[in-house]
């Protein structure tokens, strides 16, 4: 059975749960955490390097005891000691783990004082009262919990698109190696960059649909098949992921990925023209009565609407069609057009690499600078940087600046924490002397809407504040995003000449997509980080700029997509300026 990182990654993650719920050493609880993290990060396929017979590389935070495990998990798709701590736990434990907001110890808490082991179980303690009854809950924690427990029951079982990208990668290239096969491409949201997506949707030209579909349901990835035929195939991967093929005549691949990449207003939009012109189009082509006008490929289709090509990314339904007609479609941003990485953490805070590292990692990707920003001080989980330790990092970063050729301008910054009542957790005398300040919300959450608003905007009026990180502090999945004024932000952001950030974090990706491109229409600029916290986090970029994508962002929309000395000259016009 084949492994991605990702499924390495999660067997750690569940076993640090279960660890906390046992209550094991808090350092070794930490030791599978930071593995899941860095294992999920990895570059490399560590499950193609044991299958060689070949050493894993050198991976932060992993010794030899977990090396073993990785070994374990991907020669024999299981680790026994994740099996052993769920034979220890109580039953259905994991089932409340998956609930947003409910980590470890408040499971074993709920587990401890009321003997829940059930979300149905919960929800009965949670809607009698019971639950605000134990020590650090109260009675807003419980009212959260009904709601996350209601939001979980009615979800769709979706998947970050970052963490599905190795399943999708991995069939692509199987499916390409099979006889006959001219072309095969992701469809569906996957295609189009959402930021999760349902079922995977894989397109096919070939000769033979039948071979293909016989081939495809049985690749090692698959756990079930639910339906296989002439021209399609529907299965489960072992990683819970269906994955939903097609096959077509390559006369006909354009049509069908469109069609199959959807969405479905923006392709019903298009079958409104169609019929408009009194014509047909569906997966197989665009016809008048029994002839076939175009097929072949995407860009014909659309031609025969008389359109220009559209990018999936904005195939929503939000105004494509009418700007593709009018000939104001963006130019949308392309990875190569990012010049630098504006966020990221070192071994200062809570990173896994140095600032020299850190550097050359993001010169070999072709950046000309970067900015250190580590966490500031409030942050003590993360090991925050107070005045003093930050001082010494500024020195540290004139002395490489000055003694070593990096080759990458390395920017002097910080990720200093928004506090309660919006005043910043360092003195402006220190953040005085930063090339790049970056304004963050790690805490109160769930503050009132006009409290929440009032404490971004008097961040926003501190004149050090280049960039305003995350601004929705959304975790997909596990937790919403704050309640704001985000237009009232907005304003500010644009008075003051401040840009806004898409933290290209998968479980992040915020700012939300539809508020991107509300930044842009209100002249906001914006800055897409990867708020790496080791070398192989830098990728996160590609994933930003597909979310900016989405968000109709342009390259002149992003401020490091300017040259070093044109971005330096925007931070100093705007602090002269205020």
């Amino acid at each position: 059975m084949p492994i991605h990182n990702p499924d390495i990654a999660k067997v750690f993650h569940d076993i640090a749960d279960l660890l906390e719920i046992a209550n094991a050493d808090p350092f070794r609880i930490r030791a599978y955490r930071n593995a899941a993290r860095t294992v999920g990060e990895c570059g490399v396929e560590l499950a193609e390097l044991v299958a060689r017979g070949e050493k894993l590389p050198k991976i932060p935070g992993v010794g030899a005891d977990l090396s073993g495990k990785i070994v374990e998990i991907c020669s024999t798709g299981r680790c026994e000691v994740l099996a052993q701590l769920q034979r220890e736990a109580p039953p259905a434990i994991a089932e409340l783990l998956a609930i947003p907001g409910m980590g470890p110890r408040r499971v074993q808490a709920l587990y401890r004082e009321l003997d829940v082991t059930t979300p149905e179980q919960l929800l009965e303690c949670a809607q009698r009262g019971a639950i605000r009854e134990i020590r650090g809950f109260g009675a807003r924690a419980e009212q959260k919990i009904i709601d996350a427990i209601n939001r979980h029951a009615r979800r769709d079982q979706r998947t970050l698109r970052a963490m599905a990208r190795p399943y999708v990668e991995s069939l692509l290239e199987r499916l390409r190696r099979l006889p006959g096969v001219e072309r095969t491409d992701a469809a569906g949201s996957y295609r189009r960059g959402s930021d999760t997506v349902g079922d995977i949707d894989l397109v096919v030209g070939a000769r033979s649909g039948r071979a293909v579909c016989e081939a495809f349901a049985q690749f090692d990835e698959v756990g079930e098949v639910l339906a296989r035929g002439r021209t399609r195939a529907s299965v489960v991967l072992n990683s819970g992921l269906q994955v939903d093929l097609r096959v077509v005549e390559t006369a006909a691949y354009g049509a069908a990925l469109l069609y199959f990449t959807g969405s479905k207003a923006h392709n019903i939009a298009l079958r409104k023209i169609a019929q408009g012109r009194g014509l047909k189009i569906n997966e197989y082509g665009i016809y008048r009565d029994e002839q076939r006008l175009a097929g072949a490929s995407e860009a014909e289709v659309y031609a025969v609407l008389d359109l220009p090509w559209i990018a999936p990314e904005l195939r929503e339904d939000r105004g494509e069609i009418d700007a593709a007609g009018a000939g104001r479609l963006p130019v949308l941003l392309e990875r190569t057009q990012l010049r630098g990485d504006l966020h990221m953490h070192t071994r200062a805070s809570d990173g896994r690499a140095g600032i020299r590292e850190m550097a050359l990692a993001a010169k070999a990707m072709g950046h000309e600078y970067i900015a250190i920003t580590d966490h500031s001080r409030r942050l003590r989980v993360t090991h925050g940087l107070d005045v003093a330790r930050l001082r010494r990092q500024i020195a540290e970063i004139d002395r490489l600046q000055r003694e070593e050729d990096l080759g990458i301008a390395v920017l002097k910054g910080i990720e200093v924490d928004i506090l309660r009542d919006g005043s910043l957790d360092l003195p402006d005398s220190v953040l005085s002397r930063l090339d790049v300040v970056i304004g963050a919300v790690h805490s109160h959450f769930e503050l009132p809407r006009a409290e929440q608003t009032e404490r971004l905007l008097r961040a926003l009026d501190n004149p050090w504040v280049d960039v305003l990180a995350h601004p929705g502090c959304r975790l997909i999945g596990q937790r919403p995003a704050c309640d704001f004024d985000f237009q009232a932000v907005l304003r500010k952001a644009a008075q003051r000449h401040c840009a806004l950030e898409i933290d290209a974090q998968p479980e992040r990706l915020d700012l939300a997509e539809n508020d991107c491109r509300a930044a842009k229409n209100g002249g906001v600029p914006i800055c897409i980080d990867s708020d790496a916290h080791s070398v192989e986090g830098l990728r996160y970029l590609d994933d930003g700029v597909i979310h900016a994508r989405r968000g109709w962002i342009e390259s002149d929309d992003v401020i490091n997509a300017m040259p070093l000395a044109q971005l330096r000259g925007w931070l100093h016009e705007r602090r002269v300026v205020l």
